[in-house]
């Protein structure tokens, strides 16, 4: 620091002045501010529950084993930041919108980025599995206009709860998922199955370390959804299933009152099924700002 001859001799009353002060002038200003906080904020809790060198060395292999659980199909640090809460408000902090928008939410640790173009009315359930589904999406702007040629991509877990990625052997590639473009009305319809709420995975050290606290993992029934268009903010969502009994205990903190629909019985063709009607409401990019 300067006046100082001599640098800060490390202690319990100067270890976090003691690392900030090491800091090149000169540096990334944001950045050296934010590694100085977060180290403030771990020395303090540090300080505060003073834990054992061998409940240190546990928190080392915890984080050693969520990094050995990450690959290019299970991404434990995205749902370690999902289940604390981190990757919400960093989504809400970011895309705050005027009412009337659809909302953010975060995408999830099951997104993939290679989904399907598929036909309008075409299904993107290819096994067949589970109650059918009618989903119809119409986006809009602000004033009510349709925004035409938009990319609606969606993907769901199946009616038992899981993921085509989650399991690779028993479903087919891409299955439930898929690319849809609007057409000049702004619309969009495909078939599917109703989803099942599930709960978060458990299996890897993330979800032990949470379900050892008792902590909620529940997920309600739900649609994902990524809505692009040139000249508009991308919006990442959830619809939610309104019947689904988990909604107030979301363990990723994506339930709000206008992503909350009815999954309605209806006819087609005969058969009985459950449709969905759904708008999403875009929100033109600010100049100078990436969609």
């Amino acid at each position: 620091m300067a006046g100082r001859s001599q640098p800060l001799t490390f202690s319990e009353a100067t270890s976090s002045e003691a690392f900030a002060e090491r800091f090149s002038a000169g540096r990334d200003t944001r950045l050296v501010e934010l590694l100085a906080a977060a180290v403030t904020h771990a020395h303090d809790l540090i300080k505060q529950f003073r834990p054992t060198q061998d409940e240190w060395r546990k928190f080392i292999v915890f984080l050693t084993e969520v990094g050995h659980a990450s690959d290019e199909r299970r991404q434990e640090w995205v749902l370690l930041s999902d289940l604390i809460g981190a990757s919400a408000l960093v989504e809400d902090i970011n895309s705050r919108r005027p009412k009337g928008a659809t909302p953010n939410t975060i995408r999830g640790p099951f997104f993939r980025a290679d989904a399907p173009e598929r036909a309008s009315a075409s299904s993107i359930s290819l096994d067949g599995i589970g109650e059918p589904l009618l989903v119809s999406v119409c986006v809009q702007d602000l004033d009510g206009l349709p925004v035409a040629d938009a990319e609606v991509v969606t993907w769901q877990a199946n009616a038992e709860g899981f993921y085509e990625n989650q399991q690779p052997d028993l479903q087919p590639e891409h299955n439930l998922r898929g690319l849809f473009r609007t057409d000049v009305q702004g619309c969009i319809s495909y078939r599917s199955v109703v989803p099942s709420g599930y709960g978060v995975p458990a299996d890897g050290p993330v979800g032990r370390l949470l379900s050892a606290a008792g902590y909620p993992l529940h997920r309600p029934a739900h649609l994902h959804f990524v809505v692009r268009a040139k000249g508009f903010e991308t919006i990442t969502t959830h619809i939610y299933d309104a019947s689904d009994p988990h909604l107030h205990e979301d363990a990723l903190f994506g339930v709000r009152p206008e992503l909350i629909t009815s999954f309605d019985p209806v006819e087609v063709d005969g058969r009985s099924t459950k449709a969905v009607k759904l708008t999403f409401v875009m929100v033109r990019a600010k100049p100078g700002r990436a969609a």
